[in-house]
């Protein structure tokens, strides 16, 4: 193994979430197909895709920037601990809450009401928090001292959200098309796994992990 490879893990972890998130009902697919459906057109699940991406990566971002000011002022290990108490503490309030959620808009949305929504299911999942765990060690590898700096960090925390939002993109892409197009929501009913149970475990172990 080359040393380069331990560097691409944090790449394809920040990859995969975004495909976790990308194949989520309650993340956007789901939305996007229903809008086609109430409105009759393909056209509308595509470009309902980009408010979507648009505030899930907001909300992703909100977060990172919290994180790395924190960073700015606060020892790596100290940012670690707090990330890892937070995302417990997230999972346990979505575990007994989380699905209590209310819709914020309907079938008469327009883009930015649906790019509000995003935000808030994005914020709501933790999203963001589930990436501090990936991107505390590629800012360690960009600034080795015992403090993140801005510079590289910044740069690497919008990277992070690109590759993130991409691959949730063309999750809900594939899948909302497929579903529009060929497969129909009907198979929700009949079986579906609990996403969010699964989600709610990740949340846990990351913090644990972060903690240990």
């Amino acid at each position: 193994m080359t040393e380069a490879h331990p560097e691409l893990w944090p790449w394809l972890a920040l990859a995969a979430l975004g495909f976790y998130h990308g194949i989520n009902p309650a993340m956007g697919w789901l939305f996007a197909v229903a809008l086609g459906l109430h409105r009759k057109s393909q056209n509308v699940v595509l470009l309902s895709l980009v408010p979507i991406a648009l505030g899930h990566a907001a909300a992703v971002a909100a977060m990172l920037a919290a994180v790395l000011m924190l960073g700015l002022v606060v020892d790596r290990v100290v940012v670690s601990r707090i990330a890892g108490v937070v995302l417990i503490g997230w999972a346990v309030w979505h575990a007994l809450y989380g699905h209590r959620q209310r819709p914020l808009v309907g079938m008469q949305t327009g883009l930015i009401g649906l790019a509000l929504w995003s935000f808030v299911m994005a914020s709501a999942h933790g999203a963001g928090l589930m990436l501090v765990p990936v991107l505390l060690p590629l800012c360690a590898s960009a600034a080795p001292a015992s403090t993140l700096t801005a510079d590289g960090a910044a740069s690497l925390a919008l990277l992070a959200i690109g590759v993130h939002t991409a691959a949730m993109l063309a999750a809900i892409a594939v899948i909302s098309m497929a579903v529009y197009n060929w497969i129909g929501v009907g198979f929700l009913r009949r079986g579906w796994i609990n996403l969010d149970l699964i989600w709610v475990g990740a949340l846990l172990a990351c913090g644990l992990a972060l903690l240990v």
